[in-house]
């Protein structure tokens, strides 16, 4: 019987939720799986300790000096893991000849380069960086049909929408989508009462009821930017439009996505809130392989509930979807001002509510562009981050 190569793999982001969550399937398939590399940004101890266990050959930190004391670290146990450091080398190990596959896991705008770097090199490529197609999606897009490469989703309703829609799909119409239905759970405050929003604090945000994510992403759930990002990088993926794509709550987060035929049928993918299940499923695809995660036990869960958000409540819902609808840089300037708009929250600078008033200000006052290149969207980044700062100055008093 001949024996299989293991694939190797490349993890951007190894620290994180994703991260760790796909170290975990990996493990269980050590015959069909080598980790290559493993990248983080500043969280050396972890990424030390993942270093003795997978013995990777490469491990990358963003900053020269915490690599340098990983370097010290791993060498003192004589380890051979090489560390290397900044986003050349992020870019160098997800464009590795030696790497089949990239999870791209790298939370914000800093998983775009490395990202495209892994599709550039034809890799396959699992995206739980949505921030690469929200800011850049045009640019992404068109290197991944320049590419060999292939790029499965991982976000939950993302995978579950790929899940239900034939493969290859690129045309819903021809498909005989009538409707993609993106559900999320509302967070921890979809019924709380909206005149005590601006009370809320960093840690009741990240508090999710159903997940355990990092806490930016957590963030973005509790405000419901999370899904508005989700629907902009829906309407890339599956190239689809706005008015194809309806959000609707679901607080269980089992049903993790639907589309509707026009026939009548509607398809739903369902599970355990458990992110091993996509990662495992877009891991092996076309495939199926064991996750860790338990299966759904529909007796025991019981209800399902479905409802409209609500944009009141909820505005950076709103946002990403004028965001999407103006086009060229405008998910790119939402994206920026959203990134430092919870960066200043988590910090105690800014109220809960005053995220998505500065993203609005920041929307407002920040001439939109085309994308057409890497550098043209890194521009509109840094040209957005840029307002936000000043705003978010002005809105402090600073």
């Amino acid at each position: 019987m001949q024996t299989m190569t293991p694939q190797s793999v490349c993890v951007l982001g190894s620290t994180g939720s994703i991260g760790v969550s796909t170290l975990d399937v990996l493990a269980r398939h050590p015959e069909s799986y080598s980790v290559y590399a493993l990248t983080a940004r500043d969280r050396i101890e972890e990424l030390a300790q993942q270093c003795r266990r997978f013995a990777p050959r490469y491990a990358v930190v963003l900053e020269e000096s915490k690599a340098a004391q990983l370097r010290a670290t791993l060498a003192a146990e004589e380890l051979a893991t090489e560390v290397l450091s900044g986003v050349d080398g992020l870019c160098q190990v997800a464009s590795d000849p030696e790497v089949a596959i990239v999870m791209a896991a790298i939370v914000g705008a800093a998983g775009l380069r490395p990202t495209l770097a892994a599709v550039q090199a034809g890799k396959k490529v699992l995206l739980a960086n949505k921030e690469s197609l929200v800011m850049a999606g045009p640019v992404f897009m068109a290197a991944l049909a320049e590419s060999d490469a292939s790029l499965l989703p991982i976000d939950s309703e993302h995978n579950a929408i790929f899940q239900c829609l034939p493969y290859p799909c690129d045309s819903l119409s021809e498909a005989g989508v009538e409707h993609i239905l993106l559900t999320g759970s509302g967070g921890p405050f979809r019924t709380a009462d909206p005149e005590s929003l601006h009370r809320v604090t960093p840690d009741e945000a990240c508090n999710h009821p159903n997940w355990s994510m990092g806490r930016k992403i957590s963030v973005d759930s509790a405000t419901m930017m999370n899904k508005g990002l989700e629907f902009i990088e829906a309407c890339y993926l599956f190239h689809a439009v706005p008015s194809d794509i309806q959000v609707v709550v679901h607080p269980q987060s089992i049903v993790h996505s639907m589309v509707q035929y026009r026939d009548g049928s509607l398809l739903a993918q369902m599970g355990n809130p458990d992110m091993r299940t996509p990662i495992a499923h877009a891991l092996a695809f076309p495939q199926r392989v064991e996750s860790g995660v338990n299966a759904l036990d529909l007796i025991s869960a019981g209800r399902l509930d479905f409802e409209a958000p609500d944009e009141s409540r909820f505005p950076c819902l709103r946002l990403a979807r004028e965001a999407i609808l103006a086009g060229g840089s405008a998910p790119t300037i939402l994206n920026a001002a959203n990134e430092v708009a919870v960066e200043a929250f988590l910090a105690g600078e800014l109220p809960f509510t005053g995220i998505a008033q500065l993203i609005e200000k920041v929307m407002e006052i920040t001439v939109v562009v085309e994308l057409k290149d890497l550098e043209t969207v890194e521009q509109a980044d840094r040209e957005a981050r840029t307002q936000a700062h000043q705003i978010l100055g002005e809105l402090c008093g600073v």
